[in-house]
């Protein structure tokens, strides 16, 4: 049975890969209509698409739209004074890519905070699935900025985690992760995560490699 089995694989893999005409094609002009009920409930429609789109690379128009883009969707704590100082050309100097020059901000308030000053701290952040089907978890933004600003003062005041220490984070594929992710942006120290499954020397090497100053981890 066993040797049939291994046969039967063996005469599987033999066979000749599907040709290109068999496979779908990436230069199908080919169109499919949006059903109406999708059509009814998108934020902008084709023409309002191909406006946005020329005006976002325009030469004359790119800076000016992303300037409003970026005050209207981000919060800044310190306006920034040019959208973009950039140079690809050599002869002209060094090559450089600079967006929103001299503006201040901060990542964490920004996918947290700002959400629940706008009103919407019940809404859902963060879906959680476990690896079994019956572990799920719905955080809103309101619980997320709760975990995040507690996680971050255990940092900052109490194992003293300054602006611009690292701080490696070795966890399973949990909130907890996200959690610690945000603390560091919070509060300006710069986050290392590690992947779970590494040995303890590849996991030491890292550590010591990017000086952390401390190391969240899971107990199991």
């Amino acid at each position: 049975m066993l040797l049939r089995r291994l046969a039967a694989t063996t005469a599987r893999s033999r066979r000749p890969l599907p040709t290109s005409s068999h496979l779908l094609s990436t230069n199908s002009s080919a169109k499919h209509p949006v059903p109406k009920a999708l059509l009814g409930a998108t934020n902008v429609d084709a023409a309002q698409y191909e406006d946005l789109y020329a005006r976002s690379v325009g030469a004359d128009t790119s800076d000016v739209f992303w300037a409003a883009e970026a005050r209207k969707r981000l919060t800044w704590f310190q306006d920034f004074t040019r959208t973009r100082d950039s140079n690809f050309d050599v002869r002209e100097g060094p090559i450089k890519v600079e967006w929103f020059g001299e503006g201040k901000l901060n990542v964490s308030y920004n996918c947290v905070d700002r959400h629940v000053l706008a009103g919407h701290g019940d809404r859902t952040a963060l879906i959680w699935e476990g690896d079994d089907s019956r572990e799920s978890r719905h955080i809103s933004y309101k619980t997320l900025q709760e975990e995040v600003s507690k996680l971050a003062n255990v940092l900052k005041h109490d194992l003293g985690v300054q602006k611009g220490d690292r701080v490696s984070i070795c966890l399973p594929m949990i909130p907890e992760t996200v959690f610690s992710m945000l603390a560091c942006a919070r509060i300006g120290a710069v986050h290392s995560v590690i992947f779970g499954g590494f040995s303890a020397d590849a996991v030491s090497g890292r550590v010591v490699d990017c000086q952390s100053k401390v190391v969240i981890t899971a107990d199991g």
